[in-house]
This record gives structure tokens, sequence and C-alpha cells, in this order.
């Protein structure tokens, strides 16, 4: 029996989707600056590949905005500032525009101090962390980014059967002559956004990287949408090696949540972030150019390494974005149904053009 092809994306040029969710932020009430922010960065991540956290994410952003929780205006309140060091409240701020904010804060600085480091308490959700990273990577700068959710019980502590952590993703990107690589991973195998889709689909994860209430490894992604006796998302590692994975969770928890002063503790019940960024000038170290030097020969060694399946060569995470970024300049930028839908009722309310989606 053949089955029905998925159906094909609509692909559009990424200044008119980015014209668009800019429009539909700004009808909103968002200022127009951080409209456009959020609007460029949702279409950026789209571009690199990573759908969930592209303008997938619109409708839940107008949606937090229309009630009130995502903030429209202001500015980070800043708590702390040693030059090099900075700790901003965020007041549920648009989350991609204050780290875009904090970015280009600590660009300036760089030159004066090398190294400079933020924690932020009360961000509102800041998307796909690669790609804020690689804005970072664009100007020849080392990124760390972290990101966890306080009010988020998600993931169980290694040995426990209780949903505790959020996903806890972090980000790594650094500079390399080709393209940047952009490490982008959490603590837990999987992600939410990855078990609706399942859950949505009727389909099953391949592998069981979820737990039942009861602490039993699953591949099914509903007992993530159950009211009562809920599971949780299995860390990095699985039921043999998730120590490895709680490691990483309660590294994330210490750098964005001890380090704003913000978290668990307090147990704020909205959507919203503790966020930690770091970004490092090579040049205050033993130079860009060698730097750079280091990490195009290991891009060359990781390429050069006899693969497993010679279809299937060792390729450096970063690498694939890039290559999707450039098609989609070519080609347009992908939108699935789904995302196509979302946006055409989101204009329908609020009254904005949309024909660009037709």
């Amino acid at each position: 029996m053949s089955t029905a092809s998925p159906p094909r994306p609509l692909l559009r040029p990424a200044a008119a989707l980015t014209r668009l969710a800019a429009d539909l932020f700004a009808a909103v009430g968002m200022q127009r600056d951080k409209a456009e922010s959020v609007a460029r960065l949702l279409v950026l991540t789209d571009m690199m590949g990573r759908h969930t956290h592209g303008l997938a994410q619109c409708g839940s952003y107008l949606d937090q905005v229309a009630k009130g929780l995502m903030a429209k205006s202001g500015e980070p309140e800043v708590l702390q500032d040693r030059g090099s060091t900075l700790v901003w409240d965020g007041g549920y701020l648009p989350g991609l525009w204050l780290v875009e904010q904090a970015l280009h804060t600590g660009f300036t600085r760089l030159p004066a101090h090398g190294v400079v480091t933020f924690a932020i308490r009360r961000s509102h959700h800041i998307g796909c962390l690669a790609a804020l990273a690689r804005m970072a990577t664009e100007r020849g700068y080392f990124a760390f980014l972290a990101s966890s959710g306080p009010h988020s019980r998600i993931v169980a502590p290694y040995g426990g059967k209780e949903a505790l952590f959020s996903p806890n993703p972090f980000a790594v990107g650094f500079p390399a002559t080709q393209f940047p690589v952009l490490v982008d991973i959490s603590a837990s195998i999987t992600t939410v956004s990855m078990t609706r889709e399942k859950a949505a689909a009727g389909t099953q994860f391949d592998q069981p990287w979820l737990m039942d209430s009861e602490g039993r490894p699953t591949r099914d992604p509903t007992v993530m949408e159950r009211e009562t006796d809920k599971g949780s998302l299995l860390l990095l590692g699985g039921q043999e090696y998730g120590h490895k994975g709680f490691g990483l969770a309660l590294m994330v928890e210490a750098l964005t949540q001890g380090l704003s002063g913000h978290g668990r503790r307090d147990a704020p019940k909205q959507w919203g972030a503790s966020v930690y960024l770091q970004l490092i000038d090579p040049e205050a170290f033993a130079g860009r150019e060698a730097f750079m030097a280091q990490m195009d020969f290991l891009a060359d060694q990781c390429h050069a390494n006899a693969p497993i399946d010679p279809a299937r060569p060792v390729r450096l995470p970063g690498e694939q974005a890039a290559g999707n970024i450039a098609r989609a300049e070519a080609d347009g930028v992908p939108l699935s149904p789904p995302a196509v839908a979302s946006l055409r009722d989101w204009a329908g309310r609020l009254k904005v053009d949309a024909s660009i989606l037709d």
C-alpha cells in the first residue's frame, strides 16, 4: 500500500517573512525595534533548519504578548555591572531581543575586557540558542549560551521519577574559516517540541527517550501530554549513563539561576527563562589568527577522518545550518503547513496583510 507524500513546505523570501512577523508583533503592541529583532531571529532559525523554534513559535509568542505575559516595551533593569560581568532583570521582555541586546553590549566591551559575561533573570523564551550564538561567531568571537526555565518541570534528576528540571539547553559557537561551528544541545535526550510533534502525528520515538510516571523507559510521547501521571524526558545518557546529563542539567541551573539570583526557589508561574551568556575574544588570548589556524586544522582533521559509512562522512555541528542558510537565501525559507496556518490565523485576527503566504 502506498502512503501519501508529506505536504511540501511553502518557500518565501526571508525579508518578506521577517516583515510579516514584525508586523504581527507590532500589531499586538510590541515596540517596533523588539518586533523586528524577534522576527529576524525567528526567520534566521527557520533558515538554519531549526523549524520547531522558528516562525512556528510566532503564534505562541503572540499569545503571550496578548495575555500580558511577554512584555511589549521597556528595557532590562541593570542589577549589577562590573564592566566584564553584568546581571540584568529582563522583566519578561522578548527573550530573543533581550539576548541580542546583551550580545551587542558585550561586543562593545570585548576590546577592553576580552571576556564579558551576563546572567539574566526573568527573560522570556530565548528561542534557538544556536541562532543567537551565530551572531558572535560572525564577529570572530567564541560564545557560550545557556538557558533554563525555572517554572518548568519536564526532566527528572538521575535516579528519580518526578520531573524537576527544564531540558536546560546550552550552545557553544566558535568561528572557523568555512563556517561557524555551532553546538546546540540540551541535558535531555529529546525536546518538548519533538514530543509534541510525535504525539500530534500519532507516532512513537524510535528509542525509549522518555519515562512514564513510574520511572519506566518508554517510546510513547503521550506520557508528556497527560494531566495526571505525567511522564518526563530522559536525561542525556539514558537509564545507563544519565548521570552525565544530570551533571549538565545541574551546571546549567547553576550558571543561569544561581548567578542571576532567580530560579526554582522563587517558584515562578509563567513561561520564562534564566540565561547565562559568555563572550570570549580570542585576540585577548593567543590571538585570533592562532585561534583560527587551530580550529581550521581541527575541522580539516574531522573531515578527513575515515567515515563508518562512506555515504555519510563526518560533518561538524553548524555545517548543515550553513548549507541550509545558503539554500534559503537562494530558494526561499521553507515553512510547514501548520506554521503557515498559524501565521494566517493571527494575521486575520490582527488585520495584518499576509498575502505573501498566498
